[in-house]
């Protein structure tokens, strides 16, 4: 799994928690949003990843440890299918592990190898517009890919990555609290 490319994408003022993510993960590769465009900053940090496979990270979430070795497993089984991290489903404590066809929440996901190109594709030549979707919505652009594509993403119980507490830079209106339901920091 050295083919691996690992891509966080920070807001200026949480370029603090990148010591937690570089603690797992040494080779992680950052992108600075410093326009405060979610979806931009997102197709930027695809474009880090080209044709290999990655793990993408928003950066507010907390790893569980041995993240690497977990997130490897988790790939090696389905390495040519999207990947979710982390979840907040009611399902995720009453199935576990499963696949899903409505993706939502993007803090931590696995994509194979040439998806971040053909994402980058498919925001070009779809309806999605960088200049009306700056504030949020880059997990509806995720869905929508899958969609077009006819494809289900998995999610992976527990989740091995949790979201931090705290106010959204996005949008201060969210729950603080939207965290995982099966997370455990250590698995």
């Amino acid at each position: 799994m050295d083919d691996i490319v690992y891509v966080a994408r920070f807001v200026e003022e949480r370029l603090g928690n990148l010591p937690e993510y570089q603690s797992q993960i040494p080779n992680i590769s950052i992108y600075v949003d410093y326009e405060r465009n979610p979806i931009g900053a997102f197709i930027n940090a695809l474009k880090i990843a080209g044709d290999k496979s990655c793990v993408m990270f928003e950066d507010d979430v907390l790893l569980c440890d041995n993240f690497i070795q977990k997130s490897n497993e988790a790939i090696a089984n389905h390495p040519n299918s999207v990947i979710q991290f982390f979840s907040m489903r009611g399902k995720d404590t009453e199935i576990g592990s499963r696949w899903d066809n409505n993706f939502i929440m993007a803090q931590c996901v696995y994509f194979p190898p040439n998806y971040a190109r053909l994402v980058i594709e498919y925001f070009k030549g779809s309806i999605w517009d960088l200049n009306q979707h700056t504030a949020n919505g880059l997990d509806l652009l995720i869905r929508d890919f899958l969609k077009s594509r006819k494809e289900k993403y998995w999610i992976e119980c527990p989740n091995l990555v949790d979201h931090k507490i705290g106010k959204s830079v996005i949008d201060s209106r969210r729950s603080s609290k939207r965290i995982s339901k099966t997370f455990k920091k250590q698995l």
